[in-house]
């Protein structure tokens, strides 16, 4: 029987994915519970209708993904930081605070979870961290820690 999933089913299919399953499996267990519906003509065409909607949609979060990424490539995020001698800093920079200097300099918001630091920088100087901006695409940046001006 030809079955149209209206949720995520572990271990059978998507969301408005179209399958062939047992007669019994969809009658005792997907249509019960109201995770799937009988395919017929017009549930199929509507289907594929929301999926391109859907498909267009990925594709233009995808593009504007893409054109943030070459706006922020080779751009340098400048944080002042209070220091200790030999240039070790008091703590360290995290992401979140990456995160708040990269929407303070370059209008970009970020969320924090979404910046790769191997470990919180602890030094002056430059280091490379990774803009997760969307899936697949992460930017490499440069992050400069400055002495802050006392």
């Amino acid at each position: 029987m030809k079955v149209i999933l209206l949720t995520d089913v572990p271990g059978t299919g998507k969301k408005n994915q179209i399958l062939n399953v047992s007669d019994g499996f969809a009658r005792n267990y997907l249509f019960p519970r109201k995770w799937a519906m009988e395919a017929t003509g017009s549930a199929v065409k509507e289907v594929e209708r929301r999926n391109e909607v859907e498909r267009q949609k990925e594709l233009e979060r995808r593009q504007e993904a893409e054109k943030v990424a070459e706006s922020l490539k080779n751009k340098v995020i400048t944080i002042q930081a209070k220091t200790g001698d030999k240039g070790r800093l008091y703590g360290s920079v995290t992401g979140q605070e990456i995160a708040e200097a990269l929407e303070k300099q370059h209008g970009i918001n970020v969320d924090k979870r979404k910046i790769d630091l191997k470990e919180p920088i602890r030094t002056l100087g430059e280091t490379t961290i990774g803009v997760w901006l969307y899936a697949g695409l992460t930017v490499p940046m440069t992050v400069r820690i400055e002495p802050a001006q006392q």
